[in-house]
């Protein structure tokens, strides 16, 4: 980037839905978001893919994107937040995992190879939207989402403790079906 009057100008032509200021905008900062993702993420698919997310918010948002703020700032300020979401997902589906883990029959070789993965995960979906509206909704942005209780608890303006009792009482209604279909071996595998 020549200065910081030509990323203004950018900036302004991509309020204006100007598709060449975005690839220039591109040019210039994802390399260095890429870096940044993979310093964090440690994988170069996944550094990509938040590098493109980052960048279609970029995008969708870009109508008010700010010419007085640092545009590095803002997007940097995106990324993280992205890899912190990435982060709690995944220390979500180990803790759900490990709650279940103790639960589970071991797996056998016949039954594993003939599963179909997709049809479980669709399965558990099923389950899912079996859940009265409350309960499907918190069990949603928690998997979904990534949201963290009291994320959930401050959006829907009820208490953490109801949404943890919530989260548990699903985890708990899927287990139990897939039990009775003889699928629980696989649920730590569906769910996240």
């Amino acid at each position: 980037m020549a200065n910081l009057q030509n990323e203004e100008d950018l900036i302004k032509r991509l309020r204006r839905d100007d598709a060449a200021a975005f690839d220039a905008l591109f040019q210039v900062y994802g390399q260095k978001l890429y870096g940044f993702a993979l310093k964090y993420l440690k994988s170069a698919d996944e550094a990509e893919e938040m590098v493109q997310d980052v960048f279609v918010r970029i995008w969708e948002n870009r109508g008010s994107l700010k010419t007085e703020y640092s545009f590095k700032s803002y997007l940097f300020t995106i990324a993280l937040n992205q890899i912190r979401k990435f982060f709690r997902k995944r220390a979500l589906s180990l803790r759900y995992m490990a709650e279940f883990q103790g639960e589970l029959p071991e797996p056998d070789n016949h039954t594993a190879d003939s599963i179909d993965y997709r049809s479980l995960l669709s399965r558990v979906d099923e389950i899912v939207d079996t859940f009265p509206g409350r309960k499907k909704q918190i069990f949603l942005k928690r998997r979904n989402e990534g949201k963290t209780s009291k994320e959930i608890a401050a959006e829907l303006n009820i208490t953490v403790g109801a949404v943890d009792n919530q989260i548990s009482d699903a985890l708990h209604m899927i287990r139990d079906v897939l039990k009775k279909e003889g699928l629980a071996v696989l649920l730590c595998l569906t769910l996240f």
